[in-house]
């Protein structure tokens, strides 16, 4: 059984041709058999269209045809991102039955370099929510302790790993939803730059702050998986047309002698869980032992970063979810021809819609009114702006970002859900990345000695810069293992279904 491995190591195996894409494809089917009844970590199972595709692998192999590094590794797919005839839901009963026309740019690629495609990953209803109990469709469990939550929105990618059902995912990160999972489950997840990444496909939820991204079990194999998915895209009018960095070769270095880490003194202390803090400061004190340089800045409108976000994003929100007006596609109440079209689609809205994506809409619609606009949204902009000048002034002092990912480990599945503003503290470290457009990545960096539940360390590097996390992330990632002597994932102990 390989399913344990690396994707890096998997794809050797393929390349070597000691195993086929299309058994290591069903490995990862028998797993997901095995654990997925208890996990929930995916919505939809393209089984049948995952084995075709691993056979079309398989024989281009065998008929000596040059193939991309990843060719019949399979991957977890986020519910969010388009694949042509392929259930796609957001996790949302509104879009209950609609099987996309066409692919995503992200899945294009990823079909282009020969990964497989196992199925569809369960997350908050659009991707709002910081603990995947907003799908529609139950939550997903943290594999770790199937009591608690696996973070969110993208909680069910990044529970796929975790449970090693799949050796890569694709999530999307709005707030901290690729980094936040990544943190609380033991593995790694990465935001891009904002426009690294392709968004056309990706059902918008805050289209200026939306951005897809690699998860993987390891930094190389997130860099692997993020040269495959990034680079310029026509389709998408804020892609980047820019040469997109080595995060491979960085990932791969591991050498930051000289490098100026800076830690920012906004982001940690009060509200942040004590062996959260602990292993963070470990993993500073290894950082040094590598002879990187550690400077504290300050970065001082961060402080408004939460507030400000939760204007931004409800109000774009408000806007993107008003095409789901039951006409045009997926889900339609009330329709017996005795009722409006209006009053169908309030009525479809009032079903389809769960109610964390109903209060957002209605405080994005509020925070968007005449009279109210500049108080809020546009105020609401000038702070993102100070957010981005902070990081500016920042990167000026040093080469890369730190901080704790999440403030917490992994809490209680229903512990937050009656105290939005409890869920929505979870992301206030990982805000500020996206507010600014620059990247952001995720790495277990230990386990919290109250509850041994993994803590997140993050890593921020400038915009178009990403190989700087990779080759940070890569150098502490190296030394943590070799200090552990085995993955933080080899300490979970509710994976013996895997074993």
């Amino acid at each position: 059984m390989m399913i344990r491995e690396s994707a890096a190591s998997m794809a050797a195996a393929l390349a070597s041709k000691e195993i086929s894409a299309v058994d290591l494809a069903n490995q990862h089917y028998d797993q997901i058999t095995a654990v997925d009844k208890d996990v929930h970590a995916f919505l939809y199972l393209d089984k049948e269209g995952a084995l075709a595709h691993a056979a079309e692998v398989d024989k281009k192999r065998a008929a000596g045809e040059k193939l991309s590094p990843l060719a019949g590794v399979p991957l977890a797919l986020k519910d969010v991102l388009t694949q042509k005839g392929i259930p796609t839901t957001c996790g949302s009963k509104i879009l209950e039955g609609w099987r996309p026309p066409y692919d995503s740019t992200v899945v294009t690629k990823l079909k282009s370099a020969g990964i497989v495609i196992l199925g569809k990953t369960n997350m908050d209803e659009f991707a709002m929510g910081s603990s995947t109990e907003n799908s529609a469709f139950g939550p997903t469990k943290n594999p770790w302790d199937l009591t608690r939550i696996p973070g969110g929105s993208g909680g069910g990618s990044s529970a796929s790993l975790a449970a090693y059902e799949a050796p890569l995912a694709i999530g999307t990160d709005t707030g901290g939803s690729i980094r936040q999972p990544a943190a609380v489950t033991g593995t790694v997840g990465v935001k891009p730059t904002y426009g690294g990444v392709s968004r056309y496909g990706l059902v918008a939820f805050s289209s200026s702050l939306d951005q897809a991204g690699p998860c993987a079990r390891s930094v190389l194999d997130t860099a692997l998986l993020h040269q495959v998915i990034a680079g310029f895209d026509p389709k998408d009018s804020t892609s980047i047309n820019q040469n997109v960095p080595d995060v491979v070769a960085a990932a791969k270095k591991q050498d930051i002698k000289g490098m100026k880490i800076g830690v920012v003194k906004q982001l940690s202390g009060n509200g942040y869980q004590k062996g959260v803090e602990n292993k963070f400061k470990e993993s500073l004190d290894e950082l040094v032992k590598l002879g990187a340089e550690i400077v504290e800045v300050s970065c001082p409108n961060f402080e408004y970063a939460l507030a400000a976000y939760y204007l931004i994003a409800p109000s774009e929100c408000s806007s993107n979810l008003a095409r789901f007006d039951s006409i045009r596609f997926g889900l339609r109440v009330g329709d017996d021809g005795s009722k409006s079209a209006e009053e169908v689609m309030n009525l479809t809205r009032a079903a389809g819609f769960g109610r964390e994506v109903k209060r957002r809409i209605i405080l994005g619609t509020y925070a968007l009114s005449s009279g109210y606009y500049d108080a809020y949204y546009g105020s609401a902009q000038k702070v993102r702006t100070l957010i981005k000048r902070d990081f500016e002034s920042a990167f000026t002092k040093c080469d890369v970002l730190v901080s704790p990912t999440a403030p917490t480990t992994a809490f209680k599945i229903g512990e937050k859900t009656n105290d939005p503003l409890a869920m929505y503290l979870n992301d206030i470290a990982t805000i500020p990345v996206n507010m600014a457009g620059i990247g952001g990545m995720s790495l277990p960096c230990g386990l919290a000695e109250e509850d041994n539940l993994p803590v997140g360390f993050q890593i921020m590097s400038p915009a178009m810069k990403d190989d700087r996390m990779y080759l940070v992330g890569g150098a502490l990632e190296a030394t943590l293992n070799n200090k552990w002597g085995k993955p933080i994932l080899d300490f979970a102990p509710n994976l013996a279904a895997s074993k």
